[in-house]
């Protein structure tokens, strides 16, 4: 009852729990927070010193009493109590313009489609813990459709291939529901962690994963560009130890990342290939959608067309899908009990 009357001042929110970032939806603004899913703690005092953006900044940099944790691994939970302080700290951040004292929503998780009963329990415990009053949770590949307004629940086949963080979510969804799926944990950190060897290995010099994720972003690319381009690299020389800088190109780097590039596209092949023949001939008419921050890699949609020959597109701001359908599932009661994950709350 308590809880109750406290949710009536309370924002519903839509959550997109990611390894890299985390993204909060409420109804009333849209998307409200976009930060890494990084908390920095005192280990001394057990005190939270900084979430997101500005505990980002703390990678890597940290002296011995202060850890930057990921409490995100390959999009599951990996440390229980420090997701549920972050998910505190992003709830608060919400309701702080408001009155609500005690903030008590109601909130959607998008979850990744392997995860385990277990998961899925600690998933729902954090957000509880957190604050909220009820929690639903959805397959992000399901959101991320939803997200990219595409029609879920008729009887046509809707591809969509999600390029995360830490896995990369390919299913065929059909009346309201995932069809045939598969869930590898090759996504945007495998691509840094292939950037972080090839350099180690043809330079010898060692980068961190920050460093890793700006090549990435602004010289990766999953096919040959136009003009070739490149960008000075600074690092630890393995040899001596002292810092060292080199220039790396985007071919360089292209070839660091073909074989999780190559290893994405076979499993997209794969489940194209355990599809019922009536829902391939719709991905073939409709085509491929690819959703996740990983999406905006350069090429890769040409490179997907190019294997499977079915028209590849992006979705519009492919980042930020997974969050925006479940924004959509908290205004649509109808479409939520048809598309909510079985092992969730009862409505």
């Amino acid at each position: 009852m308590f809880n109750k009357v406290l949710g009536k001042f309370s924002k519903d929110l839509g959550i997109d729990l990611g390894t890299k970032n985390t993204l909060v939806y409420t109804s009333e603004k849209g998307i409200v927070i976009n930060e890494p899913s990084v908390v920095a703690v005192n280990t001394r005092t057990d005190e939270i010193l900084a979430v997101g953006e500005e505990a980002k900044q703390m990678l890597g940099k940290t002296p011995g009493h202060i850890q930057a944790i990921k409490p995100l691994v390959d999009g599951v939970i990996s440390d229980f109590e420090v997701t549920e302080k972050m998910l505190k700290y992003f709830i608060d951040k919400v309701h702080s313009e408001s009155f609500t004292l005690i903030p008590r929503p109601r909130v959607i998780i998008g979850i990744p489609l392997d995860i385990t009963e277990v998961e899925k329990k600690a998933v729902e415990d954090a957000a509880k813990s957190a604050g909220a009053r009820q929690v639903f949770l959805i397959e992000e590949s399901m959101a991320a459709a939803i997200g990219a307004r595409l029609p879920v629940t008729e009887p046509t086949a809707t591809m969509i291939v999600d390029v995360g963080g830490g896995t990369t979510e390919i299913s065929v969804i059909s009346l309201g529901g995932v069809v045939t799926w598969k869930s590898i944990r090759l996504a945007g950190n495998e691509l840094d962690n292939n950037i972080i060897q090839y350099i180690r290995e043809e330079f010898n010099i060692l980068i961190g994963e920050q460093v890793a994720e700006k090549i990435k972003i602004k010289i990766g690319s999953a096919t040959q560009l136009k003009e070739s381009v490149d960008m000075e690299v600074r690092g630890r020389d393995l040899i001596n130890g002292l810092p060292k800088a080199v220039t790396v190109n985007d071919s360089q780097i292209r070839e660091a990342m073909t074989k999780t590039i190559n290893q994405i596209i076979e499993n997209i092949k794969n489940t194209l290939e355990s599809t019922p023949p009536e829902l391939v001939s719709d991905i073939y008419e409709h085509g491929i959608i690819l959703s996740g921050g990983g999406a905006l890699l350069r090429g890769l949609d040409k490179e997907i067309a190019q294997a499977t020959k079915i028209p590849v597109r992006l979705a519009d701001d492919p980042l930020t899908c997974v969050a925006r359908g479940t924004g959509v599932l908290l205004s649509d009661q109808e479409l939520l009990v048809k598309v909510i994950s079985p092992a969730s709350n009862e409505l």
